[in-house]
């Protein structure tokens, strides 16, 4: 096996934020690959994130952000299982990239799961019958609204919108990432943004 060396290992840290040994096991796993190893450990990453996802999240932080002059404003409430971890720079900083993605992505929702039923019902009423109008045959409509659907949820939920620093992520995989490097579980419990004038 090629020998892994400390340069890689320290530019891989430095790129994903994971730890010393995880950065050079999958630099081995990956023969050496870094591209590859981001990905592998990205991966890996969500998984820590999944087993952690059922842990209670009492504590965290309530972050703002004021873009264009005063023009755009957001709070967004972030929560994590200690004020340990809501101290540390990581998790602060993270809470601020959170409340620069809603001033700049606008999103309605937290995640898929907060969409009203009838707001997805009507989504999906709206995008059969734009299929249908294009003389889509019916059974290929379904497929047609379910793609469509991936592209609403990705514009109106935080969570499955590309993180604004990197589009080759999800916000979900940003967050995830922070839970492998932090060791506790995150969530973004709710935001509102407001933009000057904007219709009540």
């Amino acid at each position: 096996m090629a020998e892994i060396s400390a340069q890689l290992v320290k530019e891989l840290r430095e790129r994903t934020g994971a730890g010393f040994m995880d950065c050079k096991k999958a630099l081995e796993e990956c023969k050496g690959d870094i591209e590859e190893a981001i990905v592998l450990l990205r991966k890996k990453g969500l998984a820590k994130a999944e087993k952690k996802a059922g842990r209670e999240t009492a504590d965290g932080l309530i972050g703002s952000y004021i873009h264009a002059g005063g023009k755009i404003g957001v709070l967004v409430e972030v929560n994590c299982e200690t004020d340990f971890v809501a101290r540390t720079a990581d998790f602060q900083n993270l809470v601020k990239e959170i409340a620069m993605q809603i001033a700049a992505m606008n999103p309605k929702y937290v995640s898929i799961e907060d969409v009203p039923p009838e707001v997805l019902e009507r989504e999906k009423e709206i995008l059969r019958e734009q299929a249908k109008a294009s003389g889509k045959p019916d059974h290929v409509v379904e497929k047609v609204v379910e793609g469509r659907l991936k592209k609403f949820f990705e514009e109106n939920c935080l969570l499955e919108q590309p993180y604004i620093r990197d589009q080759s992520m999800t916000v979900k995989e940003l967050i995830a990432q922070a839970i492998a490097k932090l060791g506790e579980n995150i969530r973004v419990r709710r935001f509102v943004r407001f933009q000057l004038n904007e219709p009540l």
